[in-house]
């Protein structure tokens, strides 16, 4: 068998990982001896043991000689659990194959170094692409300390999320929902404006059966006009949630009194800094958000560059009319300055369509 084949094994196991580990990166890794898969293990959830030390506790046989496929290079620090090249070396494996070098510049090389200083052979840059793109999320916070934003938002064929009367459930089917719900699953955070919160007092969990940690819950609210007696408030004991306003925080105590953890941030014009908010969500380790704003809010973000996705669920309907669109603000006067998606995904979902694209941004927002 190839690299490759063992590295896709590697790539498998970490996906497994996948809403449990945040802000770690998902890592899988593969012990094989003489042709045979002898260990596999996986980063299984933040805190826990790293992919490479479950792989090498759960092998069938002693893996000295052994070669180590892993995703991403072993840490070579002292987190929350020991080094991961201390176990690599005092096991005896003598190759370690790894997907990609690690961003983190605890890392960034060094445990790469290590291993070789003692003797190991180490190959770097199997499936390179394939490992970088399932850390899309810790990548860019790492590199930036700003958190990997998803827009999402549910839309008829004429542009419509919701009616001229400002009705909006449902506008995608049953399938659209589930796939939502997946998507809430998966990043660490999801998003609101305060004006969704008093339209719907909308829960933001994650209803899947399957196992899950609920996404940290944001609201910008930058006058704090949140109802206390919203399912959000009145959860926020029991799932994290963080009201972002620029109102002196000692007029929030009945918010905190209830759970909630208030993030004061400053204004731009007439609405919260989205930049310096996003810089301070990514300092307390929220690394993605699922952004499911209003029209002002989504244009807001775009405005400021802070969108890298966007995940319109596209219903066969049409409501005409004045309804509201998804992103408005003050929108672009010259079509050649439109913010331009590059869709590298459509899925059809019962009747409904989701078209993932990433965003192209051609200069910067100044």
């Amino acid at each position: 068998m190839t690299d490759e084949y063992y590295m896709n094994k590697a790539i498998r196991l970490a996906k497994k990982g996948e809403g449990f580990v945040s802000p770690n990166p998902m890592v899988g890794a593969v012990v094989v001896k003489r042709g045979v898969v002898i260990g596999k293990g996986y980063h299984q959830r933040y805190g826990d043991l790293h992919a490479e030390r479950n792989a090498l506790k759960n092998c069938s046989e002693n893996p000295k000689s052994a070669t180590l496929y892993v995703t991403l290079e072993p840490c070579c620090h002292h987190g929350k659990t020991p080094p991961c090249t201390d176990i690599i070396i005092e096991k005896g494996i003598s190759r370690v194959v790894v997907g990609t070098v690690d961003v983190n510049p605890l890392v960034a090389g060094k445990g790469i170094e290590i291993l070789r200083n003692h003797g190991i052979q180490v190959d770097v840059g199997i499936l390179e692409n394939e490992c970088i793109a399932i850390n899309k999320f810790f990548n860019k916070h790492m590199t930036t300390g700003l958190p990997y934003v998803v827009m999402k938002y549910a839309m008829t064929a004429d542009g419509k999320i919701a009616t001229k009367t400002g009705a909006s459930k449902w506008i995608t089917s049953d399938g659209a929902r589930e796939s939502v719900h997946k998507l809430r699953k998966v990043l660490s955070a999801i998003m609101v404006g305060v004006s969704t919160v008093i339209a719907d007092d909308p829960m933001l969990n994650c209803r899947l059966s399957e196992p899950h940690i609920d996404p940290v819950r944001i609201v910008c609210d930058t006058h704090l006009r949140t109802p206390l007696s919203s399912q959000l408030v009145r959860t926020a004991n029991e799932i994290r949630t963080i009201i972002a306003t620029s109102v002196d925080p000692a007029k929030a105590k009945d918010y905190e009194r209830h759970g909630c953890q208030i993030l004061q941030v400053p204004k731009k014009g007439e609405h919260l800094d989205l930049t310096t908010l996003f810089k301070k969500l990514g300092s307390i380790g929220i690394n993605s958000i699922l952004l499911e704003g209003g029209g002002t809010l989504n244009f807001s973000a775009l405005s400021e560059h802070l969108v890298d996705e966007v995940y319109v669920y596209m219903a066969p309907k049409i409501f005409g009319g004045s309804a509201k669109s998804p992103v408005e603000g003050i929108g672009i006067d010259n079509p050649g300055d439109a913010i331009k998606l590059n869709t590298r995904k459509v899925t059809g979902i019962g009747p409904d369509i989701l078209i993932q694209s990433e965003v192209e941004y051609l200069c910067s927002p100044e």
